[in-house]
């Protein structure tokens, strides 16, 4: 059964597989279907990617934040709120972003960066078409077909499962901060399940089992 990127994602947030899953596909379409009825996409992918790209950063302005939200419902429901909050970190915004990809029939990769814009590890989208590869930078507003990153030797490409990998990564780092070590212990571990060569899941998987053992003594 091929991998589902939507459930997958919604499912490593912490959304409940019944009714829950479900309603936020649903949040996902309606944004898809507002995308269509405003922007009126062509069936170019490049050209309905870039008005994508472009729609959510003229709903929502101030969409980036670096601490921000990262699980794919809370992204969801942050881009559909009236409000101007922010609606995510480089995480959340690719997430989002790659799922309404999916919604329009748009396959989409992602890159890893080991350190971008000085501040750490970073995903952004990557989108190849029979014509051209483009690097999508969704934290900037004039990120799409983003260049500064074509010369960075860390930059790797991940699939689908690797981005829901990172989601499980970022929870377990969430937890290790509050100290409640094997709960982060478990989400490196389904990190690691999905993505076994993401080295910084298990640098930080060995260093949650070093600090247990030392406590215990």
């Amino acid at each position: 059964m091929p991998f589902d990127l939507i459930k997958e994602a919604l499912l490593a947030s912490g959304v409940k597989e019944d009714q829950g899953v479900a309603a936020y596909i649903d949040k996902l379409d309606h944004l898809h279907q507002q995308f269509v009825g405003e922007m009126k996409p062509t069936h170019d992918p490049l050209t309905t990617a870039k008005a994508l790209f472009d729609w959510l950063w003229i709903k929502k302005p101030d969409r980036y934040r670096l601490r921000g939200y990262y699980r794919l419902n809370d992204v969801i429901d942050s881009q559909l709120s009236k409000g101007g909050q922010e609606v995510g970190n480089c995480l959340g915004l690719t997430l989002l972003y790659n799922c309404l990809l999916r919604t329009a029939d748009i396959e989409a990769g992602v890159l890893h960066l080991e350190n971008a814009f000085g501040v750490g590890p970073h995903v952004l989208t990557f989108l190849k078409t029979e014509e051209s590869k483009v690097d999508i930078e969704n934290i900037l507003p004039d990120g799409f077909d983003y260049e500064g990153h074509l010369k960075d030797p860390t930059r790797t490409i991940w699939g689908d499962k690797e981005l829901v990998a990172d989601i499980y990564h970022s929870q377990g780092n969430e937890y290790y901060e509050k100290g409640h070590y094997r709960e982060a212990l478990k989400r490196y571990k389904q990190a690691l399940d999905l993505n076994p060569r993401y080295e910084t899941a298990r640098l930080n998987w060995v260093i949650v089992q070093d600090k247990m053992g030392l406590e215990k003594r």
